[in-house]
């Protein structure tokens, strides 16, 4: 167990590991974390809400191809299906688009404004969202996490160039900076990136949130460099490289743990108004911004084309906020959470 690790069991509580209760000896942090958070139920059951959507949005295609029997881009202006014994148009002579049908093989949740399957739309869209948002998280994570520890450990002139870089990225609005680098990369292409593709989304939106972590994880290091395991592996003629990334990148673990859906909801919702203001995931993909953005403009006849992904973003984006406030207080040694 790292040096800071085993100092969190021995000060976790007055009286003692885990609150009170007895503890067996070499528990580590994260067995006690995970107690703490198995007893928090609101967590706990937002967990499993998150991974029941995240399993829903992974079986798109399946659903689409074996179930629905149509595809996310497959358009009908003027087909018909029987809907409670009566044949109804997916799309009136006014462009509504029809409204759930609740029959899981066609158009369970309505049409949109070109007639394609809400359902089948909507689940290809929430794969989207969260492939960018992970993949973002990703990137935000670890170069937010390498440029913390190296801004840190080093100080002096490597630190100041690294905070005041962050400090400019920090300055702009998240949302106005993405905008302008998508917009970018749209019109004049930047560097490798010629379009805008989910990839191109994903490391834009990672790429504005790297001072979010860079800060914290910064600060942390400022005060790990100067404890006694870092002295003595000083004094053990260890390279920078080896007591940074082998000493201190270890006991930054409960930070990292932290923030990660913390940073994965921030990406998810950051993507959701890159696509809606049209700077984000473009036709035919879909996304849930794009599919809020679209179903605007049938709003309130296709009310359900804006309620419906609605719905499922702010679902999403509070399960993971939820279940990251559970794992800050599981891994919060003073947590008033009983083991």
């Amino acid at each position: 167990m790292s040096a800071i690790n085993s100092e969190i069991l021995l000060e976790e509580s007055p009286d003692g590991p885990g609150g009170g209760q007895d503890v067996p000896p070499g528990t580590s942090i994260y067995a006690l974390a995970w107690k703490r958070l198995r007893r928090n139920r609101v967590a706990m059951f937002f967990g499993i809400v998150f991974i029941l959507l995240v399993v829903l949005c992974l079986l798109a295609p399946i659903y689409s191809q074996d179930v629905a029997h149509i595809g996310p881009n497959t358009e009908n202006l003027t087909g018909q299906i029987r809907v409670g014994g009566k044949l109804e148009y997916v799309l009136s002579m006014q462009d509504v688009p029809i409204g759930p049908t609740w029959n899981i093989h066609h158009y369970f949740l309505g049409a949109d404004e070109s007639g394609r399957d809400l359902a089948v739309r909507l689940l290809y869209g929430g794969r989207a969202s969260l492939e960018i948002g992970v993949v973002a998280m990703l990137i935000t994570m670890i170069f937010g996490t390498m440029l913390g520890i190296i801004s840190g450990y080093f100080r002096g002139f490597a630190d100041g160039l690294i905070s005041r870089t962050m400090d400019i990225i920090w300055s702009y609005p998240a949302v106005l900076l993405g905008i302008t680098l998508n917009t970018v990369i749209i019109v004049n292409g930047l560097g490798p990136l010629h379009s805008t593709t989910l990839l191109s989304t994903a490391i834009v939106v990672g790429f504005v949130y790297i001072p979010y972590i860079v800060r914290p994880v910064r600060a942390q290091v400022l005060t790990l460099r100067e404890r006694e395991f870092v002295d003595a592996a000083r004094q053990q003629g260890l390279s920078h490289a080896r007591i940074m990334f082998g000493e201190l990148l270890p006991n930054l673990s409960s930070t990292i743990v932290v923030f990660i859906p913390l940073m994965l909801a921030n990406s998810i919702i950051l993507e959701a108004a890159l696509s809606y203001l049209g700077a984000g995931v473009q036709a035919p993909n879909s996304s849930w911004g794009t599919m809020i953005q679209s179903g605007l403009q049938n709003f309130p006849g296709g009310f359900n084309t804006v309620l419906v992904p609605g719905i499922m973003l702010v679902l999403t984006v509070m399960s993971v906020n939820i279940l990251g406030d559970g794992l800050r207080d599981a891994l919060d040694p003073r947590s008033k959470v009983k083991v």
